[in-house]
């Protein structure tokens, strides 16, 4: 089985809002960026402060807010190699610009905002194209915050009200980046909600581990399989492989489904998982969550 050389930093937000996609408004954004902690060890895997990184806000609605963002932060940890790729349409990717950029960088950023921009833009092209042979054969770390980190995968959620998400075909999935299979990813998952939408998507996709992604939290991903949790929030796994029973196949649109014998886990920094073995490891990072200890 070919193993992937690069690595994958899936982010659970907390910066650019883009398109509210449950409710298809766009809302004022909330620019305050996740915290630097998280960008800190983007550029420490990317090889370091002068490393190349080149920021994709093509899920944003408003990409050059989003950019100076992203120049800033990345500036407070040091690394000023930064470029910005305002792709708005496929059009913009005939422009030669992007794909010379693309096989000189180190790192790729995707911003937030919506996952779907982020496929129908993308997706089938040469650029697209090449990102993944680079990430298959070259040490390149291709991060993602929010949408740009649900777009990561073969399965994508890109639509499903949370307080719906119970009832069968109320979350809507589609084909993502492709960068690794066998995975699902939910952002901004505790603070919107969106246990009941994950298990829907993994219920409907049980060969699938959900990976719920907190606020200022994130996932590494090491040769397609090791994960390390890293940030201050959590991680929910929804891993579907031993399901018992499930009536999603079965019961018409609209209603409530069931599933039995899920298995969930929960990782905070530190802690790992690997997805070939569906195994949780306590302790896969240098960085764990404190630990409280008696003083004599």
């Amino acid at each position: 089985m070919q193993i992937p050389t690069g690595k994958l930093i899936a982010i659970g937000g907390a910066e650019d809002k883009g398109t509210e996609v449950e409710k298809g408004e766009i809302h004022k954004n909330n620019l305050n960026f996740f915290e630097l902690g998280i960008l800190r060890r983007i550029v420490e895997e990317a090889g370091g402060a002068k490393t190349r990184i080149e920021v994709i806000t093509t899920a944003s609605m408003i990409p050059y807010q989003v950019g100076e963002n992203y120049l800033n932060a990345f500036g407070k940890v040091g690394c000023v190699n930064v470029g910005l790729m305002h792709i708005r349409n496929r059009e913009d990717l005939r422009q030669p610009e992007y794909l010379k950029r693309l096989k000189e960088c180190d790192c790729v950023m995707l911003s937030g905002g919506n996952q779907m921009r982020l496929t129908a833009v993308l997706g089938g092209t040469m650029f697209l194209k090449t990102l993944l042979e680079r990430y298959w054969k070259e040490k390149i770390v291709v991060a993602g915050t929010s949408a740009g980190a649900m777009a990561m995968s073969s399965t994508m959620i890109y639509e499903g009200n949370p307080f719906r998400a119970h009832l069968k075909g109320e979350v809507k999935i589609t084909t993502g980046l492709s960068l690794i299979d066998d995975v699902i990813f939910d952002s901004h998952f505790e603070k919107r909600g969106r246990f009941v939408r994950l298990a829907q998507a993994v219920a409907s996709n049980p060969a699938c581990i959900g990976i719920g992604l907190g606020e200022d939290t994130g996932m590494i991903i090491t040769e397609g399989n090791k994960m390390e949790a890293i940030g201050s929030g959590l991680i929910v796994i929804i891993d579907g492989h031993e399901v018992i029973h499930t009536n999603i196949a079965d019961i018409p649109e609209g209603n409530p489904m069931s599933i039995e014998n899920l298995h969930v886990h929960f990782c905070a920094r530190g802690n790992g998982y690997m997805i070939n073995e569906r195994r949780f490891i306590e302790k896969m990072g240098k960085e764990t969550t404190p630990i409280m200890t008696d003083v004599a």
